[in-house]
Order: structure tokens, then sequence, then C-alpha cells
């Protein structure tokens, strides 16, 4: 029971992100850009031009439902971590793996709490904690994960995260090989969420069909 929940916290966390993210993007006047603009940009509670990293000009209407839904989503993300034990192996790299994870969670929650344009260091730190802690437990998670789980799945979550880590360090060194300032910080910033989504279906779903089957297995046999 309380696997699903964790399971269900996962997939509320991401799904209220993703929809209150397109909700608040649509508030702008002037269109938001997923190539020129910053995730954050859209808990911005100033209108203003903004020089760094890279110049453009932030208004976001409702900042504040977009700072709200980082907070619920970091709340769940850490909520999950907690409680999807039986996705987990016991040892030493599922524990520091979830810890990490759960890591990227209070970065979000940090990063709705302090707005980048009203407490910028607060911020900062909530972006390192998403990007580099949760990337880097997304890449341990491939080690950490149950045997239940197939090998390729184990390897592809690991190579996410690499991949996740990557952009991270091209973000920073302001190369965006083409995708936009906005752009590659997606892909270093949502890998960790799309993960997480993933998992969560096929924790809810997977085992649900788990159960069928061994289900069916057993009045195969009795009868």
């Amino acid at each position: 029971m309380k696997a699903r929940i964790g399971y269900w916290a996962w997939i509320a966390g991401v799904v209220q992100f993703f929809v209150i993210h397109g909700i608040v993007e649509s508030a702008w006047a002037r269109p938001y850009s997923w190539a020129r603009n910053n995730i954050s940009d859209l808990g911005n509670a100033h209108c203003a031009v903004q020089q760094e990293p890279e110049l453009r000009y932030v208004c976001s209407p409702e900042h504040g439902l977009m700072n709200v839904s980082f907070i619920v989503l970091g709340t769940l993300l850490v909520v999950g971590a907690a409680l999807t034990g039986p996705l987990w192996r016991r040892g030493v790299t599922a524990a520091v793996a979830r810890v990490l994870l759960a890591g990227a969670g209070l970065g979000f929650a940090l990063a709705g709490l302090a707005p980048a344009d009203v407490h910028e260091n607060q911020h900062i730190l909530g972006a390192l904690l998403i990007m580099g802690t949760g990337n880097i437990g997304l890449v341990l998670a491939g080690a950490g994960l149950s045997n239940d789980v197939p090998r390729p799945l184990r390897w592809a979550t690991s190579l996410l995260g690499i991949t996740a880590i990557t952009a991270f360090g091209l973000f920073l060194s302001r190369h965006y090989l083409g995708l936009g300032m906005g752009g590659m910080e997606r892909v270093a910033a949502l890998p960790v969420l799309l993960w997480t989504l993933a998992a969560g279906a096929r924790g809810l779903f997977g085992q649900a069909a788990h159960r069928r089957d061994a289900s069916s297995s057993m009045t195969l046999m009795a009868g």
C-alpha cells in the first residue's frame, strides 16, 4: 500500500507540474519560449528585463500558481522516494540514489519558495539540487533498482542521468547546441521528472499486471 502511494505521488506531482506549466506560460502577454526562457522565469515575481544567463524580458502574471506547483512537485517527489521501497534493491547504492532523488524534490520546493528574482541564491541552490544532486541520483538509480526491473531499463536509467548531467554542464558553460538556453536547461532538468513519471506508472500498472498473471496461474493450477 505504501509503495502505491509513492508511485501515485510521483505521477501526480509530475502531471500537475506540466499542466500548470502550460497554464502559466499561456498567460504571458509576450509569448513564453521553451528555447529562450528558463523554467524559473515562470515563477518570477516581477516583470523585468533579465540579463543572466541570457538577455530576455520576463513577466509571468500567474507566477504564484507556478511556485505552488514547484512546491507540490518537490513534496511529492520526496514522498515517492521515501515510499517506493519495492522498486529498489537493498544496499547502499539504492539508499543513496533515493536520498539524492529526494534532494531533487527539495530543490523544486526551494525553487518555489524562493523565486529567482526575489531570493536568487536560494533559488540557485534549488537548481543545483535538481540538476546536480537529482541527476547523480538518476545515474545511481540504474544500479539500485530492483532485479524485477529489466536490465535494459536499468541501463537506460543511468544513461538518462548521464545525459542530463552532460546537459547541465553545457548549460552552465553556455553551450546550448542550437537548443537555446531554455532548451538545454530542460534537457538537464526534465529527465528526472520523466523518469519518476515512468517509474511510477510501471510500479502501479506493472504490479497490477503481475498480480493478474499470478492469479491466472493459480487458477489454472487449481483447475
